[in-house]
């Protein structure tokens, strides 16, 4: 099982979620990097369930890192980090072990581990595990702040209701790094009152999230099976429920003539630069300087109340399954501080390819 992403600095998810913890060990980040255990606390908590949108089930994710940091800098060597499971109802899973959830994991891991995986709760598939990626990733996106690099992003659209598009990054990652309902305009009721209204029918809804990164240098990244579009897909797609990305204008450069499409370039005040960014802030699979941009497809949540036809893949028969338990009607405004911490730990990577792993200490030169 591959639980493992990163070349230069990686990390390495473990627990299930309904076992005793879940964890993160994050290798290759270089000495003396400042853990900030406030604001570790602080992202846990944006991904923490905070009302009516999302599950009942609320973990204090009392986190504990036991190596890797001392006296609140990073030592070099592996952080891991563990977080106790503490709000469990295993029981709600016993009764329908065999039946396959639609659009779960359930038939798909009794296929691959033979009946020997933790079936709980979606065990090590479930959404739980993306606590880890958020302790670490607030690492990662210190790490990054200390390089002016930042990462923002916001619910671009869910249940039909919009926000607005990224207009003045910098000031808007601020604004959504406040923000317990990450949206730019003033739509976040709306989408609150969609969201419970699907809950109140026993079904869910998704959406969109948009994504901006500021800060990148000039030629992170590589021309072919590495590129920036690559290393970000594969670790964003790792996060359940995404099911699509498109990078800049993304699918709508299809329509476009190629002049439409392609960004001129501009030398503004000494620096290089585009006059539009279509291609989102990368050319060649390399970063170009200016913003990387991108949308994320996120599904609905696929625990809902309603009936549903499905099957029991041990006594080979059909069967219906209408899902009990805790669930949110909607992950999409969770999943934002998640999409946040992968991008962070994906771009920590890139860059320590790019100018070495002490480049969180010394600076891009």
């Amino acid at each position: 099982m591959k639980n493992t992403f990163g070349q230069s600095v990686s990390v390495t998810v473990f627990g299930e979620s309904h076992g005793q913890a879940i964890g993160a060990v994050i290798d290759g980040l270089a000495p003396g990097i400042e853990v900030d255990t406030d604001f570790i606390d602080f992202q846990l908590s944006r991904r923490r369930p905070q009302g009516k949108t999302d599950t009942p089930r609320v973990e204090k994710d009392n986190y504990q890192i036991v190596s890797g940091v001392f006296e609140g800098k990073t030592t070099g060597t592996p952080i891991c980090i563990i977080i106790p499971n503490e709000n469990t109802k295993s029981k709600d899973y016993s009764k329908t072990r065999s039946i396959a959830r639609p659009a779960h994991a359930d038939y798909t891991a009794y296929c691959k581990y033979h009946g020997y995986e933790d079936y709980r709760g979606g065990g090590h598939f479930s959404g739980r595990i993306t606590a880890s990626l958020v302790a670490s990733g607030a690492i990662a996106i210190k790490a990054l702040q200390k390089l002016n690099i930042k990462i923002g992003t916001h619910i671009l659209k869910c249940a039909n209701v919009s926000d607005r598009e990224f207009e003045n990054i910098d000031t808007d990652i601020d604004i959504l790094s406040k923000k317990a309902f990450p949206v730019l305009e003033n739509c976040e009721n709306e989408m609150i009152e969609k969201i419970t209204e699907a809950r109140s029918q026993r079904d869910s809804v998704g959406g969109i999230l948009q994504t901006a990164i500021i800060g990148m240098p000039s030629g992170v990244g590589e021309p072919w099976f590495d590129s920036v579009e690559s290393v970000l897909s594969h670790a964003l797609f790792s996060i359940g429920g995404v099911k699509g990305i498109e990078f800049g204008a993304g699918f709508k450069l299809a329509d476009m003539l190629g002049s439409q499409a392609n960004d001129d370039f501009e030398i503004v005040d000494g620096k290089i630069t585009t006059k539009t960014n279509n291609n989102g802030g990368i050319n060649g699979g390399i970063t170009n300087g200016m913003p990387i941009l991108f949308n994320l497809a996120v599904k609905p949540t696929p625990s809902i109340a309603k009936e549903q036809q499905t099957v029991d893949f041990i006594s080979g028969e059909n069967t219906s399954i209408s899902i009990e338990g805790r669930h949110d009607p909607a992950i999409i405004r969770r999943a934002c501080v998640v999409v946040d911490s992968v991008c962070a730990l994906a771009l920590c990577d890139m860059l320590a390819q790019r100018y070495g792993t002490d480049v969180f200490i010394k600076g891009i030169n």
